[in-house]
């Protein structure tokens, strides 16, 4: 609560500044994911290669979860606690969001520039990889769309309130990377990683057009906000705040006295 209160409070510049380091570390999962794309000779079943791709994207997460960098998905969690509990208004959280989502997605253009001066010339990461990270995150329904946009921000909710929750840095590298290879896994429509994804294969390829990047940012934005911000925000906050304060109890012990 006091670190989501203090996010909300921080100057607009530095949340901005904050918010494209997020967009550009995180878009690290879209590069390695298709590096190894464009590495592999093939994988001997769909399992191992979305295994392999959640691995490897959950790396890019650790970045901006342990680097605590402003990501849009973790604040529609971590941001909302305040509004609920009365100790921020619903303007100044929207102005929270809305600084950090922009920052995200110039965070993630800048990043989808150096995929296009770098990936194809050096034989890292062909535009065909980029391709089938698109492919792979279009062609649905919308509605389809924005409920994988609702699991994608509850995972990344419970990776921000496991890793909140955390003592120690192992532990908060452990829970990222189990829930966050979870996203990639699916993989589960996530706005941010998702655009760097999409953007580059629009960028790189004729496959992608502006309409359906359009469709896909705002229907799974919105997906990411209900997930994160009620299944998990919402959720969690009533479960503590109807825990009630807790009670000390005294008891008898074997011997008679009490303690």
């Amino acid at each position: 609560m006091e670190n989501a209160l203090k996010e909300i409070e921080r100057p607009a510049t530095g949340v901005f500044l904050s918010g494209v380091s997020a967009g550009l570390n995180l878009s690290f999962g879209a590069l390695f994911m298709a590096m190894v794309l464009t590495f592999s000779t093939g994988f001997d079943s769909e399992l191992t290669k979305q295994a392999t791709l959640a691995g490897i994207s959950a790396i890019a997460f650790l970045f901006v979860v342990v680097g605590q960098t402003e990501l849009f998905t973790a604040h529609t969690t971590m941001a909302i606690l305040p509004l609920l509990d009365g100790r921020a208004s619903l303007t100044e959280v929207a102005r929270l969001w809305s600084v950090v989502y922009i920052a995200n997605l110039l965070g993630c253009a800048a990043f989808v520039g150096l995929i296009v001066a770098i990936g194809s010339p050096m034989g890292i990461a062909e535009p065909a990889s980029f391709g089938s990270l698109a492919d792979a995150l279009l062609g649905f329904p919308w509605w389809v769309i924005l409920l994988s946009g609702v699991i994608a921000g509850w995972l990344m909710g419970l990776a921000t309130w496991l890793s909140a929750a955390s003592r120690d840095t192992i532990g908060r590298i452990v829970f990222v990377l189990l829930v966050t290879a979870l996203i990639g896994f699916g993989p589960f429509h996530h706005s941010i990683l998702g655009t760097t994804e999409v953007l580059s294969a629009m960028v790189l390829t004729d496959t992608v057009t502006p309409v359906e990047f359009g469709s896909f940012l705002v229907f799974t934005t919105l997906g990411n906000i209900i997930g994160g911000g009620v299944f998990v925000g919402l959720i969690n906050y009533g479960h503590v705040a109807l825990a009630g304060e807790q009670q000390d109890v005294d008891f008898e012990s074997r011997d008679g006295g009490e303690t």
